[in-house]
């Protein structure tokens, strides 16, 4: 079996097209190398968003609260089935419904991400990967919102809050509200 260091990625360019392929430990710590993410929203009937602690073992913002659902794309795989996979194996969650929101780009000191957005509803019960989750918990918007920059989110979880922000008052807007 190969470690999650050893894990492989397809490399993209700016236009989501791929050039090569790296493993994990080579795109994390070098934001030149862009790569593919899917992240899932998982929301309750109340609105409230399911996140995750990510485990103190992960090797990117160790112990922080993070989207209810990210993951990496295996070599071939497109956005909805990385989400769909994910959704799985992080969460228990078996095929669920999924709506895409939106795509991404996340660029920082550490990596380099392209990213596909979706959203689905659950109330749980949640079966969670405890190698790679701490904990799982719904969070209301303004929970979230009382606690961003303070260090209990990760710095790519503030990133998609904002994005998920400026969806959801455009769809406001295309509805009329």
């Amino acid at each position: 079996m190969v470690s999650a260091e050893e894990e492989i990625f397809e490399i993209v360019d700016e236009y989501d097209r791929i050039v090569g392929r790296a493993t994990r430990r080579q795109c994390h710590g070098n934001p030149a190398l862009i790569h593919r993410v899917a992240h899932v929203l998982v929301f309750n009937k109340r609105g409230a968003v399911l996140l995750q602690k990510r485990s103190l073992r992960k090797d990117i913002q160790p112990g922080r609260w993070d989207t209810s659902v990210g993951g990496h794309l295996a070599p071939g795989e497109d956005y909805r089935q990385a989400a769909l996979r994910e959704t799985g194996e992080e969460l228990g969650i078996e095929e669920p419904v999924l709506t895409f929101l939106y795509r991404s780009c996340i660029r920082n000191d550490i990596e380099a991400e392209n990213v596909a957005t979706f959203m689905t509803y659950h109330e749980g019960p949640f079966s969670f990967a405890g190698d790679e989750i701490e904990e799982v918990r719904f969070w209301t918007a303004e929970e979230i919102d009382a606690v961003l920059g303070k260090g209990i989110f990760t710095p790519n979880f503030e990133e998609e809050w904002r994005l998920y922000g400026l969806w959801k008052k455009g769809k406001a807007k295309a509805l009329g509200g």
